[in-house]
């Protein structure tokens, strides 16, 4: 027992604090563990193989048959019946290579659009991580402020509601100053606890991502200093312009839409004559009673001509079916063009604002600050109320939580606008990793 406690003191000493993790070791990490992101790897490999699917129907096909079989028949000739009992065989091989085969040639055309629907699919996913990542650390750190100011605001209640009953004791206070700074302490408590709550919340979401398990002192917090970077371009048309030509979501749905259109084509083409050239070597022997104990080694080379004449109505419900989907296609475009705007256009809003936005809760934090110690000397003078007190320090918290919301907010807001716009890149998440310091 000694001996294990002294190897366990030896093992504390020389296990040093947890290694710190900045935003871009996090992502480094999400990139290898993330299973949302594995999955999209998968996705795409598999979406990769329509193109050899597609090119496939236009390739040649060989083939092998081999029948080998033991026969029993009764043969009457006149008068004469025999009966025999011998086995035969049949082997063929068969080369065909499409000529003329509209339906191949849409398949074709339709697994390439399938292939870069599954490339845009995982560009989108890849940005997305990013936004992802940055939303579930910057979650995990805000919480860790609002942890830290409801714990500052527990101990300024808790030192003024000392205050209020020894005033109460010495009979120059009350009960209701009491009562009232009690009240705003249990509240301060209650924040506090939903705080550690979003906290663990945002450490798991983190944890899975990254394949490791976490504490808040790993992550690097936010740098007091804050700067706003101008936005460009400017203009909010440029931003559209970009994410029209770029964002990801929206080229996957133009590769759709085409998919659907070589779908419709497809099925049109079950009304359209085929044309293949094909080659032959058959060896049989025995196959029929009419080549009994006869053995045929034959070679063909010919032209195939399919014409479809009646198949019960299904080439056209189906190309029906496909023409609805394809409209379905379109409209699925449209309404994912008008909600990618949308969304771009509040965060080049929140990127647009966010100077102004933090600036306004630096000042209203400074003047909470003076408000404070100026009603707290008002009511050391009897010209304030215990309330008045509590109702600063109560704004002076509020305005410090509403700050590092609205700093986390903009760098979210700057990484989702690249992300709408299609051009988030690694070297955007570096730039905003820069806000955070690295932890000594």
């Amino acid at each position: 027992m000694i001996v294990r406690q002294i190897l366990c003191g030896l093992f504390m000493l020389c296990t040093g604090p947890a290694q710190a993790l900045g935003l871009l070791e996090a992502y480094d990490l999400a990139i290898r563990n993330d299973p949302t992101f594995q999955a999209a790897i998968e996705e795409r490999a598999a979406g990769e193989e329509n193109r050899a699917l597609g090119r496939s129907a236009l390739l040649p096909t060989l083939s092998w048959n081999y029948n080998n079989s033991r026969n029993e028949s009764e043969v009457t000739q006149a008068s004469t019946r025999t009966d025999r009992d011998y086995r035969s065989y049949a082997a063929t091989l068969t080369l065909q290579q499409p000529l003329l085969d509209y339906e191949a040639y849409a398949r074709f055309r339709q697994g390439a659009a399938q292939a870069l629907f599954s490339d845009e699919r995982f560009r989108s996913k890849s940005q997305y991580l990013a936004v992802r990542l940055l939303s579930a650390y910057s979650q995990a750190l805000l919480a860790q402020e609002r942890i830290e100011l409801s714990r500052a605001q527990k101990r300024a209640f808790a030192e003024r509601l000392q205050l209020n009953q020894r005033l109460l004791k010495g009979g120059e206070g009350t009960r209701t100053d009491v009562l009232e700074t009690q009240a705003r302490l249990s509240m301060a408590v209650a924040e506090e606890i939903e705080a550690q709550d979003n906290q663990d919340a945002a450490l798991r979401e983190l944890e899975a991502m990254l394949g490791e398990p976490l504490q808040i002192e790993q992550l690097d917090p936010l740098s007091p200093r804050f700067v706003i970077l101008p936005l460009e371009p400017q203009r909010f048309e440029s931003w559209r312009e970009l994410a029209l030509a770029n964002n990801p979501e929206l080229a996957s749905q133009h590769h759709a839409l085409t998919s659907a259109e070589y779908e419709v084509e497809r099925k049109r083409a079950g009304h359209l004559p085929k044309l293949s050239l094909y080659a032959s070597s058959r060896q049989t022997s025995s196959d029929s009673e009419s080549t009994y104990n006869q053995k045929y080694d034959t070679n063909s080379v010919g032209i195939q001509l399919t014409v479809p004449l009646f198949a019960g109505g299904s080439v056209s419900a189906s190309t029906r079916q496909a023409a609805r989907q394809l409209s379905q296609a379109q409209f699925e475009l449209d309404a994912q063009t008008a909600t990618t705007l949308v969304d771009l256009r509040k965060q080049y809003n929140l990127n647009s604002s966010a100077a102004a936005k933090v600036r306004a809760y630096e000042m209203a934090v400074e003047s909470a600050s003076a408000l404070v110690q100026a009603t707290q000397k008002s009511v050391s003078a009897g010209e304030r109320v215990n309330l008045d007190v509590l109702d600063a320090e109560q704004q002076l918290f509020s305005a410090k939580r509403d700050l590092a919301e609205a700093r986390y907010a903009y760098l979210l807001a700057r990484v989702q606008l690249k992300y709408y716009a299609g051009l988030l890149s690694e070297g955007d998440l570096r730039q905003v990793a820069g806000y955070f310091q690295e932890l000594l």
